[in-house]
């Protein structure tokens, strides 16, 4: 079988094509490998449950009757500190669990720390 003479060329014009087309792909065109996408899916199921579950976590934790001196409490702690505080008064351990989410512990003392001012 005889290939025509220009075939080299056509050959190489795909090749460099084909990388031309993966570069762009990956590097602008939001392509991504199975492991990205998997990772990107995990950290995404991640913060939607704890901004499902830190404010339940805060509305639990003002419900106590000294509310306001556990409050002011956590708001002496470290910023560091301040998830551990949340995390060992319980109040993050969410209803069918057995053990509280230091994520959302963090965000439930954010939360706490920062109350958002009324809106006038």
């Amino acid at each position: 079988m005889k290939l025509p003479a220009n075939t080299n060329s056509y050959l190489w014009g795909a090749a460099l094509g084909a990388i031309a087309l993966a570069v762009v792909g990956f590097g602008w065109g939001g392509w991504v490998t199975e492991g990205t996408a998997s990772r990107n899916a995990a950290v995404a199921a991640n913060d939607a449950k704890v901004a499902a579950l830190a404010p339940i976590c805060a509305v639990r934790f003002r419900a106590q009757d000294d509310a306001a001196i556990k409050i002011a409490e956590l708001s002496k702690a470290s910023s560091w500190a301040r998830g551990n505080v949340i995390e060992k008064s319980g109040f993050a351990i969410m209803q069918g669990s057995k053990t509280s989410d230091s994520d959302v512990a963090r965000a439930c003392a954010e939360i706490l720390s920062n109350p958002t001012t009324p809106k006038t």
